[in-house]
């Protein structure tokens, strides 16, 4: 009885995983179908050169190019904040916190994990509306604000991969470093960091993708048509995952339709290209902590 239990199981676990690659496929081949005829040089840059857009000497009004500027700033700057709070508050649930304390910052990073994004984007244009009011008239929803909303958005990845990766190192790499010397926070630093960057930057890479694809927060907090590259942190921008928002939802024709596919392609692309830059800075910063001289 316990083999027949065994290979149905098997046999379930093998079903449901080609179900899931069978979705897989059809979800790029479908997107590959309807925009990969669109994705080429006009659709990017549009009506101006592209030695002139990329060099920033011309303005892009009818191409995707200021989008995805402004999704490379919005998901750079995102993370780029999230990354060393998050760590941090994951180090110390890991290897400080006990008890009560934990429990309850657990519990609470859990709820910011369960936020719904338009709660997050709320938050993000109260934000600019108060620092508007109190601190400067020039304050409007930028892509300062919105990198800001995203980093919150995607803490709890940080936070718990981090505090994962370390909770879960054997004991014995726990007690080498402690056992010739070294205080509490060498052991942190030398030892069991460097052991867990995989693990961490497992988590990193979650929160890029989640940036990347984000709608709600960015649509609240600075994102919009034809903003042109950013100029600066506090100026309003475009990004691929509003403008693919709102070709699907004001369309004129077939054909800006077939555009929104085209974005959403360029936008997977943008994502892998992110993954792939993630996976070498860990395997560069793993080399480096677990070699260096």
């Amino acid at each position: 009885m316990s083999r027949w239990m065994e290979r149905t199981m098997i046999v379930f676990c093998w079903i449901c995983g080609l179900v899931l690659l069978a979705a897989i496929a059809t979800i790029f081949g479908y997107l590959l179908y309807q925009g990969l005829g669109t994705v080429n040089l006009r659709l990017i840059f549009g009506n101006t050169s592209a030695v002139d857009a990329l060099l920033l000497r011309k303005h892009v009004f009818a191409g995707l190019f200021p989008a995805m500027v402004g999704t490379l700033a919005v998901v750079t700057l995102s993370v780029g904040f999230a990354i060393p709070v998050g760590m941090a508050s994951g180090i110390y649930m890991a290897e400080y916190a006990r008890g009560g304390v934990k429990m309850v910052l657990g519990f609470c990073f859990d709820i910011l994990a369960g936020v719904p994004s338009i709660v997050i984007g709320l938050f993000g244009f109260a934000l600019a509306i108060f620092l508007h009011k109190h601190f400067s008239a020039g304050i409007y929803p930028s892509l300062l604000i919105s990198s800001l909303s995203l980093a919150v958005l995607v803490l709890p990845y940080i936070i718990r991969s981090t505090q994962f990766a370390l909770e879960n190192l054997p004991a014995e790499t726990r007690l080498i470093a402690v056992a010739l010397g070294a205080t509490k926070l060498q052991n942190i630093v030398y030892v069991l960091i460097p052991k867990s960057l995989s693990g961490i930057f497992s988590g990193v890479i979650l929160a890029i993708g989640r940036c990347a694809e984000d709608t709600a927060v960015i649509l609240l907090t600075g994102a919009v048509a034809f903003a042109g590259v950013p100029k600066s942190l506090f100026a309003q921008y475009e990004a691929l995952p509003f403008y693919i928002y709102y070709i699907s939802s004001q369309y004129a024709n077939q054909q800006e339709l077939l555009s929104g596919y085209g974005a959403s392609i360029i936008l997977l692309l943008i994502c892998a290209l992110l993954f792939f830059a993630a996976s070498m800075i860990r395997k560069g910063v793993t080399y480096q902590a677990l070699y260096r001289a």
